[in-house]
Order: C-alpha cells, then structure tokens, then sequence
C-alpha cells in the first residue's frame, strides 16, 4: 500500500524466506495439488506426499480480478489497478508519478478482504500525496465500497464518520459491482449504478487457496469453517487453520493472524497432551490506518466488542490513542514494520496480550 505513494520500495518489502526459518525446520518449497484429510496427507505439485499426524493450514487469500468482468481485460495495469500485490503496486505508482489528475476511484469488489482497512488507507494516503503534488485541485476522489459506509460500526462512525468529507474524499455506499466497463471507464452495479472513473483502483475479489477448493474443505470463497474460538476444524479434530484461510468473522488483517498464532501455540501443546481445548481465541484485532499528512488511526477490537475510544496498550496514557487521529499513530504504524521483520516473523513474543483487554477503553 506504501510503494504507489513513494513511501516504500519493492526492497522494503520483500526479504529472503531463509533468514526467518529456524532450525531443525524443512522448508519445502511446492504448491500444493490436495489436501486429502480423510488420509492424513498432503499432496504436491512436485510428486511429493507427505504424512501428517497434525495440519495447520495458514494458505491465506489472494486476489482474483478476473472474477469480476471486465476487471481484467485491455486496460489493467492501464487506467485500472490494484495495490494487493508486488506487480500492482509498482504499476500503480509508474501511474501516479506521471498521473496529471481526474477522477480516481476506489472500489471494494466484495467482501471478506486482506485487511479491510487498507481501501480507507489508500484513499487517506492520496489525498495527501495529491496535495503533496501540488494537483489535489484536480484530482477528484470517490470510495465505492459495498458496505453501508466507510466505517460501519456504531461507536467508530460517530468518532471518524466525517473525516473522509473533510477530506473532499466522496464515499458511495452499498455499491455492489457487476461489471466494469473498461472502455467507457465506468463500474456498474448490481442494482444498475454506475460511476465513472478516469483511473480505477479496485480491491478484487479475495479467495482462499485454490487448493483449499480441489480438496473439498472450504466454502463458496475456499475459506475453511472452523471453531471461531478453538480454530480446529468441524469434521477433522487434527486440522486447525490459521489466518486469512479461516472462516471466522473477524478481520483478515494480520494482526488476527498474530493473536490467533498465539492463542493456538498454548491449546496445541494441550491438545497433543490430550487434554480439552480452550474457547482462547477471541477475533482480537488492533490496526492502525494511515490517514496522511504524517498522522494516523487505531482500533482495538474483536468478536463481542466493536472498536472504542480511549488508549492502547497502556490504560490512560497510551501512547496511542483509539479512534483519534494522530501523529503518534503514524510512528507506531512506521515502527511495526521493524517489528513485524525483527519480531513477528521469527515468532518473539510481543509485550502484548492476545486477547483484547478493555484497559484504557472507554464505553461511549
């Protein structure tokens, strides 16, 4: 989301898979043709089976544009883009550079996404980019999202509702897309609106792992149903899924991905000892969201408590506070990338509870 703006480049994010596998780890390196749970096996595309006594499946979601017509012909990476993946994102920011104005459109094809907060980011971040070029006069932006609005829940759309308007920043709700019509530049929905666009940037369908379909274990969009509190399968008591690839209602974000890992690292040390599992995992999701100008937000929330005001992670002084935007909130989303690198991704523990505390919160 940071390379179309210049904020980060292709380096930034991509690192080499060796430096954060432990040891005495085998890392194979295959896509997967089937997952045969009624054997206990997993099949790859290069010949190989192997034999599992336990399955986690963390095979998360990717884009699928050409699940929407019109998305993906003549003009993509053209007057139409996505910023999901490393390709994307570097064409969309060639765009930008040499983009003189018009009318931009965001749209969400569908939901669940990859962090659904990240549209609203976008969005943020190229108003103050635009302004940064000296062409935000020019530039007219619109989020078309299927949702009822740009922040849904009741506490959060009384605290932020306003500020895409103060931003110049138009939002059309309930637009389900049917169809786009690259050549006329325009989307159309379901129920026959339309919008028209001089550049698109759409959020495309996400689907879990094709594999997760061939083998029978998801639903209509390859997401597995699991317990939401236990993340072990229904119908395999030995096949737990964490991350984008569960069927939970919660967040596809990655820190539900993180606290899910961590409420899951103590029940399976239960679970091969033979002992009952644990309701520990709660959907708790935090995610700070850029909204420019060197200023960002932060919620905290999970499955029975929606995002409230107040300070994280320390009661009463923070030192970020939720549902405000700040310029604190900006450094801690800067700072998590070194966390993530440093810290997440070679599995240390954060100085954070995996579940969600009410600490700090305030209940208005």
């Amino acid at each position: 989301m940071f390379i179309p703006f210049g904020i980060y480049s292709k380096n930034d994010v991509i690192k080499p898979k060796r430096d954060f596998v432990p040891a005495g780890v085998e890392l194979v390196m295959s896509p997967i043709e089937l997952i045969d749970a009624d054997h206990n096996r997993v099949k790859l595309s290069n010949g190989q089976t192997l034999v599992y006594d336990f399955l986690v499946v963390a095979t998360g979601a990717q884009i699928h544009p050409e699940q929407t017509p019109g998305l993906q012909e003549h003009e993509w990476r053209k007057t139409i883009h996505e910023f999901y993946t490393i390709e994307g994102a570097l064409a969309l920011a060639k765009h930008l550079r040499n983009w003189q104005g018009g009318r931009m459109v965001v749209n969400v094809v569908e939901n669940p996404i990859k962090c659904p907060v990240a549209p609203l980011e976008f969005i943020m971040l190229a108003d103050s980019y635009f302004h940064g070029q000296g062409i935000r006069d020019k530039v007219e932006i619109i989020y078309a999202t299927p949702l009822p609005g740009a922040f849904t829940k009741p506490i959060a759309s009384r605290h932020l509702g306003d500020i895409l308007d103060k931003k110049n920043i138009k939002v059309v709700p309930e637009f389900m897309v049917m169809e786009v019509e690259p050549d006329a530049k325009k989307i159309v929905s379901y129920d026959e609106q339309e919008v028209n666009y001089d550049l698109l940037v759409s959020v495309p369908l996400n689907m879990g792992s094709e594999a997760v379909g061939r083998s029978g274990l998801g639903d209509d969009l390859n997401f597995i149903p699991v317990d939401k509190h236990t993340l072990v399968s229904p119908r395999y008591p030995n096949m737990f899924v964490l991350g984008d690839a569960a069927a939970i209602p919660t967040s596809k974000a990655g820190s539900v991905a993180h606290f899910a890992v961590e409420s899951f690292s103590e029940n399976f040390l239960r679970y091969i000892d033979g002992l009952e599992l644990l309701p520990s995992f709660d959907g708790h999701a935090n995610c700070f969201i850029e909204s420019g100008f060197g200023k960002g937000l932060l919620i905290d929330f999970n499955y029975d408590t929606e995002p409230l005001p107040g300070h994280y992670p320390l009661p009463g002084v923070g030192p970020f506070s939720l549902l405000q935007e700040t310029e604190m909130n900006h450094w801690g989303k800067l700072m998590f990338r070194w966390m993530y690198w440093n810290l997440l991704i070679k599995g240390q523990e954060l100085p954070l509870p995996a579940r969600m505390t009410m600490a700090g919160k305030w209940k208005n």
